[in-house]
């Protein structure tokens, strides 16, 4: 008999027509798999295969819009979720009541955060702490009327390749000599699937997705740290006898494991690749070709995708493969995903009432941070000579400067995007920005004149730690002495102002911990909720304690 190896996950639930969803699974066989719901909806899908391993996208048709039914997953015609004394409520599927004219649009609510460690790295001292994404499962669990997420956005850093747990560690030594490179980082597609398995499987994980529709998107340790830094950071990769192996599994496990689920089923069905790697029993060599073709013109492939909840229009925004890295030249995104962003922030401008830019790197830093960013970039390209260029690659690298401040051209274009999205009669009532990376909370405001309200809200990490002078350093760069340092740098690297300045509104917060950005009509209203540890003696691993609650139209 089949079984299921991971999953099921439900990914996209249609918003325009409240009547669909999709559910992704890997089982340990080819065979059929098949989900079922309590109101008679469901619908099947042949396993496709990648490497060995083997999976499913399900389709689940005749949904009741404004419900929420339980459902079951059958593979081979044996039930296979759920588990078999499971201690969770039954998996479900809400569908939200489409807006139609006369109609308000259904409140919705988003739970996102960044950088998820499943267990801490094997070179590193100490637990990080309850992971915000168990307790919140916890939560729900325990509390069937808590009013739950209706989306989860996972804006990067959902696995990594880089910093292993123990348990990998020793996997990984038991299948190959760690004294040849990479050494003690996944190498191939076989390795990339432990670390889903490790994060994934986690009890409370696996409820919590199987749920609660999930959007994800990227970061550098899904493939590795400071991926795609600069243009000499990619020679100097490629240059090595492991790193082609590395990039193309990498690309090919994110696109099973995270692209595929963020695709509605008209994608899907749109989608040559999907339908390559069904028609055949193996669809590895096309996987890897495409995977190959991504990392030789990162401009051929888009990870960006556009998600409408009623009236509130979210961009997830691939800032990590659509760098162009010549010094020249330095773009967050090439020329035809910026304009992608740009066309689909300002489609149908004056029929959203919200428009949420998720991007796994903050547009708005601690002030101190932009400038040494800024600077750095002007050192790079050689304000300051052939010397101060070498310094700065290597401060670049070792510093991690590398967001938005450090692409000053795709900031001041970002910028400009966010004012006109946000200014006119018909604009919406708030434009956020959605980041996550820089291991700490925040909410910034910047100081433009516009018609909606407009947002920096940051939130990082979901399960992991960093050390306490690194806290230091981001509360000192919010300071007024940290601005006045970053001035000073700016004179140095002759960058001259940035275009808008911000300030911090909530914040800043340190530990693992999600924000919930809460929808209804124009208006919004954010809560931050921090994981901290139980109270002697509880069954549970960690709770959710609220920090932050305030309006923000």
């Amino acid at each position: 008999m089949g079984e299921l190896r991971l999953g099921p996950l439900l990914r996209h639930v249609c918003w325009e027509t409240g009547d669909t969803a999709t559910v992704w699974i890997e089982t340990d066989r080819p065979g059929t798999a098949e989900v079922r719901c309590e109101d008679g909806a469901g619908g099947s899908a042949g396993t496709f295969q990648i490497a060995g391993h083997h999976y499913a996208l399900v389709p689940v048709t005749g949904l009741t819009p404004g419900t929420t039914t339980a459902y079951e997953v059958l593979f081979e015609g044996a039930r296979v979720w759920p588990l078999p004394d499971s201690p969770f409520p039954p998996s479900t599927i809400t569908t939200p009541v489409p807006a139609t004219p006369g109609r308000p649009s259904p409140p919705v609510r988003f739970t996102f955060g960044s950088c998820r460690q499943a267990a801490p790295p094997a070179d590193r001292r100490g637990p990080h702490g309850p992971d915000a994404l168990d307790a919140l499962a916890s939560r729900l669990a325990a509390q069937p009327l808590e009013a739950r997420p209706d989306v989860l956005l996972l804006l990067g850093d959902q696995v990594y390749a880089d910093q292993l747990s123990r348990e990998t560690r020793a996997w990984l030594a038991a299948r190959r000599d760690l004294r040849e490179a990479p050494g003690a980082q996944v190498a191939d597609y076989e390795e990339f699937t432990r670390l889903y398995y490790e994060s994934w499987l986690d009890p409370e994980i696996r409820w919590l997705l199987s749920t609660v529709p999930s959007c994800l998107i990227f970061d550098d340790h899904d493939l590795v740290d400071d991926w795609n830094t600069s243009a000499s950071w990619v020679a100097e990769m490629r240059a090595t006898p492991w790193w082609r192996e590395r990039v193309i599994s990498g690309f090919m496990s994110y696109w099973v494991y995270q692209h595929l689920g963020n695709l509605s089923p008209a994608a899907l069905a749109a989608d040559p690749l999907y339908a390559a790697v069904r028609a055949t029993p193996d669809g590895t060599e096309e996987l890897r070709a495409f995977a190959a073709a991504a990392d030789a013109d990162p401009a051929s492939v888009r990870w960006s995708y556009r998600r409408d909840f009623g009236r509130t229009r979210l961009l997830m925004v691939d800032t990590r493969a659509a760098r162009v890295l010549d010094e020249d030249a330095r773009a967050m995104l090439d020329p035809a995903e910026a304009r992608w962003v740009r066309e689909n922030a300002l489609d149908g401008h004056g029929q959203y009432d919200h428009l949420l830019i998720g991007a796994s790197l903050p547009w708005l830093l601690p002030p101190l941070i932009h400038d040494a960013e800024a600077w750095d970039a002007a050192l790079c390209r050689g304000e300051r000579g052939p010397r101060w260029a070498r310094i700065g690659e290597a401060l670049r690298r070792r510093s991690d400067l590398e967001h938005w401040a450090a692409f000053p051209a795709s900031f001041t274009e970002l910028t400009d995007l966010i004012e006109e999205a946000a200014t006119g009669p018909r604009a919406p009532a708030t434009v956020c920005m959605l980041s996550g990376d820089v291991h700490h909370a925040y909410v910034a405001e910047p100081a433009i004149s516009t018609t909606a309200a407009v947002y920096q809200l940051t939130c990082s990490p979901v399960h992991n730690s960093v050390h306490r002078l690194v806290n230091l350093g981001f509360r000192f760069g919010w300071s007024r002495a940290g601005r006045r340092l970053g001035r000073l740098l700016a004179r140095h690297g002759r960058t001259g102002r940035p275009p808008l300045t911000w300030r911090r509104t909530s914040g800043p917060w340190f530990g693992n911990q999600l924000m919930t950005l809460a929808l209804s009509g124009r208006s919004a209203r954010l809560r931050l909720d921090q994981a901290r540890k139980p109270a002697r003696g509880a069954a549970e691993d960690g709770r959710l304690v609220t920090v932050l609650e305030r309006d923000l139209a």
